[in-house]
């Protein structure tokens, strides 16, 4: 299966699908922290989407979740980069692609996003950690814990500042990885292989 991980630099979800056998691509604006052939650095709205079956997509959330809703009270500039945020994630929502999952933390109510299907925790698929992450699923079914474990960390909350704290921040748990790559990707295949 042809599958396409937008917004991702880190490889962490294209290579858990690679390693199930599928033709699986991430594309970011960033180069990919893994040197992979396997890449597209530049914009998602400039890729052909047509050939591709599956998108798993984690859209920039700064401006769209609830963690950061006070900033926007705070600098009114926000709000223009609220409207392209909420634009980016409807581009990518309403695109041509039959399956999707849109991956992002809880929105705040003025991100004006559809009710996610699904939320998600690091705890559930074997790291103990708490993230609540939503997923927003299109011809998907929700994903089923993996490995339940003990740990209710924030990690990534308490990271001190530094100039890629956003990007480890953003980077998808292996355990949901290899879940979305095991689950999805034996989904597409049978339905592939009965013509849907």
């Amino acid at each position: 299966m042809n599958i396409l991980i937008a917004c991702e630099e880190s490889g962490t979800v294209r290579r858990a699908f690679n390693v199930m056998g599928h033709n699986a691509k991430s594309c970011d604006i960033l180069p990919s922290a893994d040197h992979s052939e396997n890449h597209i650095q530049g914009d998602i709205q400039d890729v052909d989407l047509s050939e591709f079956d599956l998108m798993i997509a984690h859209p920039p959330c700064t401006f769209m979740c609830n963690s950061g809703v006070s900033w926007l009270h705070k600098d009114p500039k926000r709000w223009d980069e609220l409207r392209y945020a909420n634009e980016f994630f409807n581009y990518l929502w309403k695109s041509e692609i039959k399956h999707i999952c849109i991956e992002n933390p809880i929105p705040h109510k003025y991100a004006l996003l559809p009710r996610y299907d699904q939320l998600i925790q690091p705890w559930q698929f074997g790291h103990g950690e708490t993230k609540a992450t939503c997923l927003w699923l299109k011809n998907l079914p929700q994903l089923k814990p993996t490995n339940i474990v003990d740990g209710r960390e924030q990690r990534l909350h308490k990271l001190p500042p530094s100039k890629d704290r956003a990007k480890i921040r953003s980077r998808t748990y292996q355990g949901i990885a290899k879940a979305m790559a095991e689950q999805w990707g034996d989904l597409l295949v049978t339905l592939g292989e009965n013509g849907n």
